[in-house]
Formats: C-alpha cells, structure tokens, sequence
C-alpha cells in the first residue's frame, strides 16, 4: 500500500526549563499525519543543525550520534519498505514503534511451528485435543527441520524465502530420503501448510507458496473381512489367553462399529436400556466427542458378558480387559497367520467390517450407519461401505435372471404351458431313454428360465 506522503526528521525538544542541552526527537509524517518519540538521547543546543538534523562537529561525541540517527533512520526506512512488500498498511505510529527497539518481532518457520504445537500442547492437556495429534505435529516439524538443514544448511529460515522451489524440493525429500509413501508425504506437507497459513493470516508472508502445488492421495483399498472370514475368526481356537482376548477385543468391533481407543475408554456406565428397552452403547468418541448411539448385537452382548469379572475390567471399570493399540496390532498380526489370512489384521479394518459387513450388506440404511458410526457426513461413512464380492455376485446374478426372461416373447399361459410341456417331454425322454445323452446345460437353464417366467404369468393371472 502506497502513502501520499512520508517525511522524517529529528529535532531538538525544549524541556520545560529550557537549557542549552535538550533531548532528540524523532518525528515521522504520513500521509499528514505526524507521530513524535525521544530517542532518549541529548545535545547541545549550540552544537546541532535543525535543517540537517544533526549534529555539528568533527569530535567523536558528534560522529558518534550521527551514526546513532543515520542507523535509525536506515532502521525506519526499512520497516516502511517491509510494511509496503507484505501489502500492509503504512502508518506514522507503525513506523515510530522502530525507536528504541520497538520493532513487532516475527518468527522465523520453525519458531512458528513451535508456537503452533505449543498450543495444540496445551490444548490436548486440558483434553479438546488428542496427544496423538500433537505428536502428529511434533513429526511433521522435525522433518521441516531435517530437510532445512539436509538441503540448506540452516537451522531455520524466514517465511519470505518460502516459495514453490522449497515445497517441491521438500515433497521430493520426504518421498526419497524418509522413505515416505504418497499419502504419507502429503499428510505430512498438509501439516506444514496450516502453520504457513496461519504465518499468511498474521500476514508475515504474502504469498502462498502452496499455491502452485498439486498433488492427489491415492484412494486406499482399505477392505473389510468378509462374513466368512469373521466366522472364522470368532471361532478359532487358541493357546494363549492373550491372542483370546485381542480376538474377541476385535470382534467387539466389528460388532459395534467403535474405534479401538474408544473401545479401550469405554465404561460399564457406558452400557445402557435405550429407548427400545434394549441394551445400547451411550458414550461420545473419543476423537471428535460425536455422540455415539449403537444398539448391542447380541454376539457383542455376549462378549460383554464374558469380560465382566476379568480383573483388569474390574480395576478399570472398562467393559474389555483392552491392551495397548501397539500390541493389540502385533498380536492381531499373529492371529491373522494362524487363521490363515493372506492380509494384515489391524484395529481399524475392525470399524469398516461393522459398516460394510455386518450392516450395510444386511440392508441397514446408511444414514443409519452413519450415526453409529458417528460420522460427521454421509460422505465419510460412504468411504466405509465397500460392499463384499458375495454381495455384487448375488445382486448381478438376480440381474441376470431378470434380464434371461425379458429376453422371451410375451405368450399368452395357454401358449407357455404347451412349450413347457413339449420340453418336458424332451427332458423325460432322455433321462428314461438308456443311452440317450442328457441336455446342455445351456438348454437346461433355458428351461429353468422359461419355468420361471411362468411361475410369474401364473401368480400375474392369479391376482396374487
């Protein structure tokens, strides 16, 4: 932004009991408007030129002081030009604040990184946030500051020096150097991005040096187990007590649709009658406090009940004796060898078994899924509903039926019957003729087709 006007000058201030030395002063105009400050330093009134403003002489007292106002002015001077680069106003007062040190202090990348963990610190010490989430953000300052030092040497940098270059250099760093996958790369810049903005919304920074980047995450084909597989697993014997436990804690999951931390917090008090006079998990989820609602499946009512003497449930108060995620996942990952299973078992795949095949292929709307699953949008439960190979099989094999018997002509029921019962003579034959070789499977399904499109012509005449 642009002034109409600037001028700076110092000038001598007459105490109220004038003598001939008196105090500097600094007074800076913009635009008319004039804002005056002491320098906190004092002349001879003899010694001093007002045009100039500054002092006279070739002692070192003057030259002295003249290096003291020539500094300050090259130190206001500069503050004008950052005000006018960053497109910030430009005011008498902002600029007088640079006497006696005055000056706003900006951080510099990390120190403002640090001050934004600061804060998530101590907002996840009072519980609105999550540990897990200041941690995810210790991470991806640590990275910034290896990739600093990995590609400039430096311990920290000014936000202005952002640009596309370091974004692109540092997205290439973490795929290369840190081994990162896609997602995780751009997770970690996403982390980056809030603290550069929040840099632009203290406008420390005038560009956004996001603003060219593009990159897309790879949709994940994170899939749930199948109904097979979980009956497998509800009934697979094992030797150790602790694979029983992790197994049934899993189960519990994919019966009630609940995260593996809020299974691990969840309470008896929790356990409650609904409105259907029936027992319900009441609680809120640890990760976004949604109000959770789900009704009890009864293998959940079951496995409650099995747990409600074990002595870690009794000392918690918790409804499952639930280990730390670490080893749930690890003895997860044994389970998953020992029932044979050629994918990964984790706590999570648990959640989407509940939304995909436990109650969306069992006709459970989505809208109510959503709610149990305490999902803020249909859209994040939409993520959740991959529907089981069994499923599409049986949907496109109805689809096949229905599309088979459009195929035939409309007949009238006399017409059908006469068909059928010249082809049923066909078939009596070749199974009573010895040697006579049967029909293709091909014309047996078109039989079965045609005596299935009859069995519809005789309910539509029957008015049934």
């Amino acid at each position: 932004m642009l002034e109409n006007s600037y001028g700076l000058t110092f000038f001598l201030k007459s105490p109220r009991k004038a003598k001939d030395v008196r105090v500097i002063y600094a007074r800076v105009t913009v635009d008319g408007v004039p804002k005056e400050k002491s320098t906190n330093e004092k002349w001879d009134i003899n010694r001093w030129d007002q045009k100039l403003g500054r002092a006279i002489g070739h002692k070192e007292d003057a030259r002295v002081l003249n290096n003291f106002l020539d500094s300050l002015e090259n130190k206001i001077t500069n503050k004008k030009t950052e005000l006018l680069n960053l497109g910030k106003a430009i005011t008498a007062e902002k600029l007088i604040m640079v006497i006696n040190g005055r000056i706003e202090r900006r951080n510099k990348v990390l120190e403002e990184f640090k001050e934004h963990n600061d804060e998530i610190k101590a907002l996840a010490d009072v519980g609105e946030l999550s540990k897990a989430t200041y941690a995810k953000y210790e991470k991806a300052k640590d990275h910034v500051s290896d990739f600093m030092m990995f590609k400039y040497k430096v311990e920290d940098m000014e936000f202005v020096d952002l640009d596309f270059s370091f974004i692109n250099s540092y997205d290439l760093y973490l795929r290369t150097e840190k081994a990162c996958n896609n997602n995780t790369t751009l997770k970690y810049i996403s982390n980056f991005k809030k603290v550069v903005l929040r840099a632009i919304d203290k406008e420390m920074i005038k560009l956004d040096p996001f603003r060219r980047f593009k990159r897309k995450r790879t949709k994940a084909n994170k899939r749930p187990i199948s109904s097979q597989q979980l009956y497998i697993l509800e009934t697979k014997k094992f030797s150790t007590e602790r694979l029983s436990v992790v197994r049934d804690m899993f189960v519990f999951q994919c019966y009630t649709g609940l995260a593996y931390i809020d299974v691990f917090q969840l309470q008896k008090s929790d356990i409650q009658v609904g409105i259907d006079g029936e027992w319900w998990i009441i609680s809120n989820r640890q990760k976004t406090a949604a109000e959770t609602k789900i009704p009890l499946l009864p293998k959940a009512i079951e496995l409650i009940k099995k747990y409600e003497n074990h002595p870690t449930c009794l000392k918690r108060n918790s409804v499952l004796p639930v280990r730390s995620n670490q080893k749930c996942n690890e003895y997860l990952k044994e389970i998953a060898t020992l029932c044979n299973f050629n994918f990964t078992l984790e706590t999570h795949k648990a959640r989407r078994t509940f939304a995909s095949t436990v109650t969306l292929k069992n006709g459970v709307p989505m809208n109510v899924v959503k709610e149990m699953l305490g999902h803020a949008s249909i859209s994040q439960t939409e993520e959740y509903a991959i529907t089981e190979e069994v499923s599409i099989g049986l949907e496109m094999k109805q689809l096949s039926e229905k599309l088979k018997t459009k195929d035939y002509p409309k007949e009238s029921l006399t017409d059908m019957l006469k068909h059928m019962k010249k082809e049923i003579a066909v078939l009596e034959k070749c199974i009573l003729t010895p040697g006579k070789k049967l029909a293709s499977i091909e014309e047996l399904n078109s039989i079965e087709a045609r005596m299935t499109h009859l069995r519809e012509l005789i309910i539509e005449n029957a008015g049934l």
